[in-house]
């Protein structure tokens, strides 16, 4: 019992240690205290009226002490062993000016009881203000045993100084080392906003408006490309609720810690995910239980970090567990979790699936921006993307966006996985490499055109990461051409957006991975003409109900898109589409429905598609160009006459329907409830493929930071 108590003094001394990181010691024999952040103003008590600056400073620190040594009485039992010692103090002067005891660190409980005594008694005082406002401020103070006064501390300081020889100077840089009051300065930072449909939504709008110089396709964003069409800050500040405690502010409005000083600002926050849900077909319940921690910051202006780890378990409906169990990896490990990573057993039916992500971005001028990260990236103004979408694992990566004129320019090179036993080595899983070019070009006031290269190689004959396509401005089809046809996989792509006004958008993509134009005039619908294509458009305040966005899209994706002849140079990581989550061999029609209203949210999704599988069974074991995991040059049914939905053609209808709120706005904190309803129909029933209806309710709270795809 007693070394649990120990323990749990050192935990409650590493939480005061946190809560107080922005505060700074000014000891001086037994006692001292120090303020949490600098304000223009000090609270005031009645003997420190008219004085200012250090006056005033001084005046407030002697006050406190003085108090404390008249009113604090040490326990009995503690005078009678003659006991010596600290007692730690962390208190608030409040908005209002009364004295507020948050902690206390002391090795008698009967200490403690006796420190928030002392603090109780405290007079009303006037607060301390910032830019003329009335805040709260947060001190700590030391309180030494046996007790003294101020002035016996400041004598007994000056006596020492006196006998010691030589004097020397005292080391002040910690004392030294100026806190300001945090007032979110990520809102206009060069940090990732994390990049989530329903959030984005808000500012969707604003971002889209006709004349906008900005370029809407490359994302995630970042705050400072967002805070020049949107008011981030004066958003989030529209929000807070009217709470004087430090609790209800950080569960409500505040980063659990934030510390902002000289050109610099961190941010410490829990991320939670907990869920708990009905399936129809599945018996257990479905749950999801994440925790991690968000550490998120920025020195000066051109350095944003932040990074993410998440410790996860869960199981999900049926036919997602099903289908993250059919794209498993190579060894012991049952699944992968479509979009986080592989997914270790976790009791007998469910997962335990850990994540990370990061990054830091440096931007050295208003042309350039570098990001060094672990996550994922998004390129489209839709919910899909056919170029580069999130669905996938997160990966390492480096990105350089270069931006002037009426152009941005994004270059991203990507370090990816192939996770099949064929080509794992000695439990070592394949590394394969992507670089991406995306040109984004502002034709007029309405009129953006995208211009779209990728190609993706493997360290075959120790090939590594090939210089050849470090080059940001080469052609990369010509680059992969040279190096020999069967080295590499390129794809290109064009993307478009058309402003009709500042209410209506009209989008697009045309994804070209392979095509012959003899094959085209001929018109027999060769399997080499490999090509997508998407068409969208967006209402926002459709109907004149402000933040009510409407959203429909189809997506058409040809057999065998995404697919290689060498399977492990395919357009995917982790056995996942880097494209569409789809594959290929598909056609799907969405349409999306999102609101919101202060901290209240709805979001309504329909899907309606037509896929293409892959019988594999004895008698047809052909592939029909959806499982971008077969080579293409291998048991092709046919050459010519192929279209969209041949194989097993699958009807597959998805309504996905969630509300909620918005418990905190800095972590995106939702509390929310959800409804799936899913409808499989293949035209054969297989091992693999079956008839499936399914539906899935779902409530719980979750920071909604990344998007999670469950219309599979």
């Amino acid at each position: 019992m007693k070394t649990q108590t120990s323990v749990n003094k050192i935990f409650l001394s590493f939480i005061l240690t946190l809560s107080t990181l922005f505060a700074f010691s000014q000891e001086n024999n037994n006692s001292s205290i120090a303020p949490g952040f600098t304000s223009e103003q000090f609270p005031v008590f009645p003997n420190c009226e008219n004085l200012q600056s250090k006056k005033l400073e001084n005046c407030f620190y002697k006050e406190v002490q003085d108090f404390v040594f008249h009113n604090f009485e040490v326990p009995q039992h503690l005078k009678q062993s003659g006991y010596t010692g600290e007692v730690k103090v962390l208190f608030e002067v409040d908005a209002k000016g009364e004295f507020k005891v948050l902690y206390v660190n002391a090795m008698d409980e009967s200490l403690v009881t006796e420190s928030k005594r002392v603090f109780g008694k405290f007079p009303k005082i006037k607060p301390s203000t910032y830019n003329g406002n009335p805040t709260f401020s947060k001190y700590t103070i030391t309180i030494g045993i046996p007790l003294k006064s101020a002035d016996q501390i400041a004598e007994e300081a000056l006596a020492a100084a006196q006998i010691l020889k030589p004097v020397e100077k005292p080391m002040t840089e910690l004392d030294s080392i100026v806190y300001k009051k945090y007032n979110n300065p990520e809102f206009e930072s060069h940090l990732n906003i994390p990049f989530s449909h329903s959030y984005y939504a808000q500012f969707d709008g604003a971002m889209n408006q006709v004349g906008s110089n900005n370029h809407t396709a490359s994302k995630p964003y970042t705050y400072e490309e967002v805070s020049k069409y949107y008011d981030l800050k004066a958003v989030n500040e529209s929000l807070q609720k009217k709470t004087s405690g430090w609790l209800g502010r950080k569960f409500w409005n505040e980063n659990l810690v934030q510390i902002q000083g000289e050109d610099y600002w961190l941010a410490l926050n829990p991320i939670l995910d907990l869920q708990v849900g009905k399936a129809s077909d599945i018996d257990p319940s479905t749950y999801v239980n994440t925790r991690a921690l968000n550490f998120r910051g920025g020195l000066g202006k051109q350095i944003n970090f932040t990074t993410t780890i998440f410790e996860s378990q869960g199981r999900f409906a049926g036919y997602f567990n099903d289908y993250a169990e059919s794209i498993k990896p190579s060894g012991g490990n049952p699944a992968i979790i479509p979009g986080v990573g592989i997914g270790k057993r976790f009791k007998t039916d469910a997962y335990d699936f850990p994540l990370a992500e990061a990054n830091i971005t440096y931007a050295p001028s208003k042309f350039f921006d570098l990001q060094l990260g672990y996550g994922r990236n998004f390129i489209g103004d839709g919910y899909r993307s056919l170029i580069e979408g999130d669905g996938a694992s997160p990966y390492p990566y480096f990105k350089i966006n270069t931006k002037f004129w009426k152009i941005k320019y994004t270059n991203t090179y990507m370090w990816l996985k192939d996770v099949r036993p064929d080509v794992t080595v000695e439990k070592t899983y394949a590394t394969k490499f992507m670089a991406n070019h995306y040109l984004s070009w502002n034709v007029s006031n309405k009129l953006n055109l995208g211009f779209f290269e990728s190609v993706v190689w493997t360290d075959t004959n120790n090939r590594g990461f090939d210089v050849n396509f470090i080059n940001p401005i080469i052609f990369y089809r010509t680059v992969e051409f040279t190096s020999s046809s069967k080295s590499g996989n390129a794809l290109l792509a064009i993307t478009s957006k058309y402003k009709w006004n500042n209410k209506v958008n009209l989008y697009g993509q045309l994804l070209i991975d392979e095509f012959s134009f003899g094959d085209i005039k001929a018109g027999d619908n060769s399997w080499r003409n490999k090509i997508g294509y998407q068409i969208g458009a967006k209402y926002f305040n459709a109907f004149k109900v402000k933040d009510l966005l409407l959203q429909v899209e189809y997506n058409h994706v040809r057999p065998y898109v995404y697919s290689h002849s060498a399977v492990i140079t395919n357009y995917a990581h982790n056995n996942q589409s880097m494209g569409h989550q789809w594959g290929g061999n598909f056609e799907e029609l969405v349409a999306i429905g999102r609101y919101h209203k202060g901290r209240y949210y709805a979001d309504a999704k329909f899907t309606v598609g037509t896929r293409g599988l892959d019988f594999d069974t004895t008698e047809d074991s052909f592939n029909y160009g959806g499982n971008i995991y077969k080579s293409y040059d291998e048991n092709r049914p046919y050459d010519k006459g192929v279209k969209v939905g041949q194989g097993n053609k699958t009807s597959i209808f998805i309504a996905d329907i969630q509300g909620g709120y918005v418990i905190n706005p800095m972590t995106n904190l939702k509390l929310f409830g959800s409804f799936i309803y899913r409808n499989f129909d293949p035209t054969q029933e297989t091992a693999a493929t079956f008839k499936q209806s399914t539906t899935w309710f779902t409530i719980g709270v979750r920071s909604d930071i990344f998007n999670m795809y469950f219309d599979y």
